[in-house]
């Protein structure tokens, strides 16, 4: 489907990127550093060798044009009162939003299209597929745990809805999903988007970010393409929620 679509037919994909002139400098390099980077927001102006001011200004125009949006931060200040000492390390620490594509397209043609536009042009796929194949389960990662958040607010929705949802990043490390529902209980979830069952390991591993990052976590939640362990499946419980593929029917 990519080499029909992208590799054959190029011009023709390319006229759907609109405005044309958000492939031209400055636009295309910031949108090329949220594609391929995690998209906090002053990383991306690092990555796109952008001043901030310029920056800012490009940012609310893509903004309000549609093709992207804006994901905020939810953690908590280091300082609890102004006149707090901070430890070396954390001084010049910034809490930042993530700025996110709107539309998948978008952001599979500046994570993998853009970059190859001129053998593309010509009708040569061969460099732009081996990327492609390489690298195509960031594009897809970050889908899926779009998809699992859906998932997760569906599951609560006649229980205790979820009244936040997300992804969620602090200083420590950052987790795919942290949900908190009308009961005020933590949800933390894992995203898993392999060709291998998920493991016990996986879920310890997570525990233990949750603690480093101070988190209480009320619920753990794993969702996984290939499913689980038999060690994982005998853990499930109200404390251990469990998501496969077949689960994600109930949003179609």
């Amino acid at each position: 489907m990519v080499k029909s679509n992208f590799v054959d037919h190029f011009s023709k994909f390319q006229a759907l990127v609109s405005p044309s002139y958000i492939l031209e400098t400055p636009y295309k390099e910031l949108l090329v550093a949220v594609a391929r980077g995690d998209g906090k927001f002053y990383s991306v102006l690092k990555k796109a060798k952008l001043s901030q001011s310029i920056g800012e200004r490009i940012v609310e125009e893509l903004l309000s044009l549609g093709i992207l949006s804006l994901e905020h931060s939810r953690e908590n200040p280091l300082r609890t009162h102004p006149k707090q000492k901070l430890k070396k390390e954390q001084r010049s620490y910034r809490i930042q939003d993530k700025l996110r594509f709107t539309q998948p397209f978008m952001r599979f043609w500046f994570g993998f299209v853009v970059y190859y536009k001129e053998d593309l042009r010509l009708g040569k796929g061969e460099a732009f597929l081996e990327n492609f194949k390489k690298h195509d389960e960031r594009l897809r990662s970050l889908v899926y745990e779009q998809l699992s958040n859906d998932l997760l607010i569906h599951y609560y929705a006649n229980k205790s809805p979820i009244i936040s949802a997300g992804s969620y990043w602090n200083i420590y490390s950052e987790f795919d999903i942290l949900a908190v529902n009308k009961e005020k209980k933590i949800i933390l979830g894992e995203c898993k988007y392999k060709e291998r069952n998920v493991c016990k390991n996986e879920l310890t591993k997570l525990k233990q970010k949750a603690l480093e990052s101070g988190i209480k976590v009320d619920i753990y939640a794993l969702f996984s393409k290939s499913g689980f362990s038999k060690e994982l499946l005998q853990m499930q419980s109200n404390t251990l929620l469990l998501f496969d593929l077949d689960d994600l029917k109930v949003l179609v």
